[in-house]
């Protein structure tokens, strides 16, 4: 079954050459079990919330199996919390999972899958990787960000279970990977038949893709 290996807060505020002067990214593993709210674990910390953070983006999760292709591409270890994520998951396909879909974590936790992670500059400068922004866009193994609809505490060790899955097709990676306008109208589509609520992120995201194909033709 699909589980939660780690579950990951903020350690300390480092100092960052961006506009805010700090990041919150240095994330770590908690042994205790933690609070999961609309806005995010207990105790945690998102210093821009303008890209970070917020009810559609309240928790970032990562799989143990993207992680692992990104310790062979640079043969060193990805820890839990090194891409700034608070889950770290085993056995669930997180960037293959449909925009809308819900899990439940443990006996508690209800969660949404918003939209994907883009990468920053902030990201960058934690990796300490040559063109780490392309390489991380283009590998396609963004994780994704979800919104919390049921609160409640959450740990490792934790099963996760899909509890609903739009059936619309357009998954984290599709989306990131290759938007287009069928995807955009499955999206819509779904929600107007109640089987998700577009985050704003998803709906500006389509409005920039419109626009786009506007200035294009």
């Amino acid at each position: 079954m699909p589980e939660i290996v780690a579950v990951c807060r903020v350690e300390k505020l480092l100092p960052d050459s961006g506009v805010t002067g700090v990041t919150a990214i240095d994330k770590r593993p908690v042994a205790a079990r933690v609070r999961a709210r609309p806005l995010g674990l207990r105790a945690d910390v998102q210093v821009d919330r303008k890209h970070h953070g917020g009810l559609s983006k309240a928790l970032y999760a990562y799989s143990e199996e993207d992680a692992a292709y990104w310790a062979e591409q640079l043969g060193r270890p990805v820890p839990a919390g090194l891409f700034g994520e608070n889950l770290r998951t085993s056995g669930l396909e997180v960037s293959g999972a449909e925009i809308g879909e819900r899990w439940r974590i443990g006996d508690e936790v209800v969660v949404e899958v918003t939209c994907p992670r883009t990468p920053c500059a902030v990201f960058q400068r934690r990796m300490k990787e040559p063109h780490w922004v392309r390489r991380f866009t283009e590998a396609n193994r963004t994780g994704a960000y979800l919104r919390v609809v049921k609160s409640g505490t959450l740990g490792a060790g934790d099963g996760v279970e899909v509890v609903h899955r739009p059936g619309h097709g357009v998954t984290i990676a599709s989306w990131f990977g290759g938007a287009d306008e069928a995807q955009a109208q499955a999206l819509e589509a779904a929600q107007a038949q109640g089987a998700l609520a577009l985050a704003p992120e998803m709906v500006e995201s389509i409005r920039r893709l419109r626009l786009s194909a506007g200035r294009a033709s």
